[in-house]
């Protein structure tokens, strides 16, 4: 009898196939577009690790090939490094790095090169926002060295872009020139017709590797060419990158008091909408070092009595 039940179970198991994979990959553009909006948020993250909780129910509940798993592993992994990448967004890094310790092994069991690249390469932006630039440029080798990156133009220039954007913290002006023109070129010789996961062709574009730029520019002091290269984000960004738009702009602020245009600075910063992208943890850590930096510069100057004003109305509960 029991030979016989456990036969009936696995006849009635169900089958699981593209459509179900199909089917989380539809949940998970939905939460790209709100990380594009909002990002950082712990929704965001959760809704990202339930999603990976649901790929990995599949794998138990259903019987697959071997393709399929494979597939469902990827999403799992994929839908992990979201989690991850919310988490670094909102400034929670050791729970980015238990995301990442977790999305590694499910990307390693998937066999699929992009999203090993997409892990890794989160991992140097998780060590970049900690001020680990050695710890960043080694993990994001290890993105750059994937055979999907000698492939894919696309995502050589992502490596390139985000590589230059760490090497800023090195004060290394050069390096970071020459990480911004391979990327560059890598971009340009990229087919944007190829087929690309959702989440690259979400995000990278021209506007990210001048948004990239611009991080490593700033990060080197050298705030004309990083303001260069803000007005060039901001000018190619799509409509729905609203968190990406806001971080540029207190960027292009940052840029702009570190030349010294105090007046300029200010109106660049009291244009960044406070609802929703407002409330972002990494666009607050920017404002209150706005703030400080502006404090530091030119305390009783008018800009700066400005700026107090602007941040006790519209601020008290961010600075």
């Amino acid at each position: 009898m029991v030979a016989a039940g456990a036969s009936t179970q696995r006849a009635v198991q169900s089958r699981v196939g593209a459509g179900d994979v199909e089917r989380l990959l539809s949940k998970f553009a939905l939460i790209v577009a709100s990380d594009h909006q909002y990002g950082g948020k712990l929704t965001i993250e959760t809704q990202a690790s339930a999603l990976a909780g649901e790929a990995l129910a599949l794998q138990a509940r259903g019987t697959a090939s071997q393709r399929i798993r494979s597939a469902l592993y990827g999403c799992a992994a994929s839908f992990t490094s979201s989690a991850m990448w919310a988490a670094i967004d909102g400034r929670r890094f050791d729970t980015a790095q238990r995301h990442f310790d977790r999305a590694a092994g499910l990307a390693t069991m998937s066999g699929d090169p992009a999203i090993q690249f997409r892990i890794w390469s989160h991992a140097g932006s998780l060590y970049r926002h900690m001020a680990r630039p050695v710890d960043a440029l080694a993990a994001n080798d290890v993105a750059r060295r994937l055979p999907i990156a000698r492939r894919d133009p696309m995502f050589a220039s992502l490596g390139h872009a985000r590589h230059a954007a760490i090497l800023g913290q090195t004060g290394d002006q050069r390096a970071v020139r020459q990480a911004v023109g391979h990327a560059e070129d890598a971009l340009a010789r990229s087919e944007p017709s190829d087929d690309r996961p959702l989440w690259l062709n979400a995000f990278y574009d021209q506007a990210e590797l001048e948004n990239l730029a611009l991080a490593g520019y700033l990060a080197l002091g050298d705030y004309e060419v990083a303001e260069g290269h803000a007005h060039r984000s901001l000018a190619l960004l799509r409509p729905g990158m609203r968190r990406t738009r806001s971080i540029t702009t207190a960027r292009l602020a940052k840029a702009q008091l570190g030349q010294g245009d105090l007046e300029e600075a200010v109106a660049t910063a009291m244009t960044i909408p406070l609802e929703p992208t407002g409330l972002h943890p990494r666009i607050n850590s920017m404002l209150r070092d706005f703030s400080s930096t502006l404090q530091i510069a030119a305390p009783s100057s008018d800009p700066a009595t400005a700026w107090d004003q602007y941040a006790h109305d519209s601020l008290r509960t961010l600075l």
